[in-house]
């Protein structure tokens, strides 16, 4: 009998892109079952890889570009073209923050969220813009910011300034200063553009559980750091609110809420500021997964197989390996999450649908082995659930 195995993994952060996972996953794989009906399926959450898998998934191109990165240096970046040409509907561009804005780009003696600026994901829209898309999908993840959207609204021509007229520095750290948001310079292109933004709709912007105080200590921020953060989103929550509603009213519905609405958290409060110029927040699901006929291909399974980087409480919130499980649930399909690490709250993933988890580690071991090592654990901890598996098979009759 083939095995029908469906592998649908998000990348690791800093190691290995979703298709490399999938790949290292097949190999440990065939190790123990060579025959196996294999359907790779790398999976993106808006954060690194997005632009690269879609550019492969749709027929499209990756354009390359430099722009201004994290820290205010000039980095390597790109976007992504889909469409144009006989293709129906506008060019559509995919732009991806973590390309220039991720935290992989911040050196690790700067990771102070406080500084950090989203200002090239700005020029990143513009020069999409300039490339004739007229309908852009922005990737949210994987972001080593926390200004809010702030720097991509300066990008995009919008001023913000403090009590005394002068423009505000880049970072979150010091919205608190805001004052006023002046948006007759924005480039009116947007106006005529379709914006969308795929977004973990978990993440708001302010509150108990606003994207500073959820995220910032994982970007380098301190307890007083944090609460200067929120204070800060919510003083450009409010200032955006007055200042560019009228400018940008919804096109349908109500006024986005950009302090809780779902997604407004996203990137360190991205979300916020490209709502506050009329792009739509999406989850980032409905629009990522949209083509690969995931439901089907993991009903077509006998098993399925994901992974991530780091499975925790947050995993539940979003995370690839939940999504996944979820919808194979619902197929009445086995699934196995590998991760890098296993957290607090790992085992609340068993209530999305997940049957069984594994570390991929073998050993205690520095970040940089085990970053530069995934791939080979990835496949060695592959193997070794398979054979379980195939002792269970072999057992089962014998306890019956």
């Amino acid at each position: 009998m083939t095995h029908r195995i469906a592998i649908a993994p998000s990348g690791f952060k800093e190691s290995l892109s979703a298709a490399r996972v999938a790949e290292a996953i097949a190999v440990g794989v065939r190790r123990v079952i060579p025959d196996a009906d294999l359907d790779l399926i790398p999976l993106v959450d808006g954060g690194e890889g997005t632009a690269e898998a879609l550019a492969l998934a749709g027929g499209g191109r990756l354009v390359p570009c430099t722009a201004t990165g994290p820290v205010g240096e000039p980095v390597a970046s790109h976007f992504a073209l889909l469409g144009g040409g006989t293709a129906p509907g506008p060019l559509t561009a995919v732009v991806e923050m973590a390309a220039v804005a991720g935290l992989a780009l911040v050196p690790a003696g700067l990771r102070h969220p406080g500084a950090t600026t989203t200002y090239g994901v700005g020029e990143l829209i513009r020069a999409a813009l300039d490339s004739g898309a007229r309908r852009i999908l922005i990737g949210c993840g994987d972001s080593g910011t926390s200004d809010g959207g702030a720097g991509a609204l300066q990008a995009l021509g919008a001023r913000l300034t403090d009590r005394h007229g002068r423009e505000l520095r880049p970072g979150g750290g010091v919205l608190h200063e805001l004052e006023r948001v002046d948006p007759s310079a924005l480039d009116p292109r947007l106006a005529r553009t379709e914006l969308l933004v795929a977004c973990n709709p978990y993440n708001v912007l302010c509150g108990k559980r606003g994207v500073a105080r959820v995220f910032g200590p994982q970007k380098g921020a301190t307890p007083a750091e944090v609460e200067l953060l929120s204070a800060g989103l919510e003083r450009l929550a409010d200032v955006l609110t007055r200042d560019l509603a009228p400018a940008f009213p919804p096109a349908t519905g109500a006024p986005v809420d950009l302090r809780t609405a779902p997604g407004t958290g996203a990137s360190g409060g991205l979300g916020a500021g490209l709502a506050a110029v009329g792009a739509r927040l999406l989850p980032r699901y409905d629009v990522l997964l949209d083509g690969l006929d995931l439901d089907a291909r993991l009903a077509r399974a006998d098993f399925v197989i994901t992974a991530e980087g780091a499975l925790d409480h947050q995993t539940v919130r979003g995370k690839i390996p939940a999504e996944v499980a979820r919808r194979a649930h619902a197929c009445g399909v086995p699934v196995l999450v590998l991760a890098g690490t296993i957290g607090p709250g790992a085992q609340d993933v068993r209530a999305v649908g997940v049957d069984a988890y594994s570390s991929i580690l073998p050993a205690p071991m520095t970040l940089v082995e085990a970053i530069g090592r995934s791939g080979e654990f990835l496949a060695d901890a592959t193997e070794r659930a398979m054979r379980i598996m195939a002792l269970g098979t072999r057992l089962a009759p014998l306890a019956a």
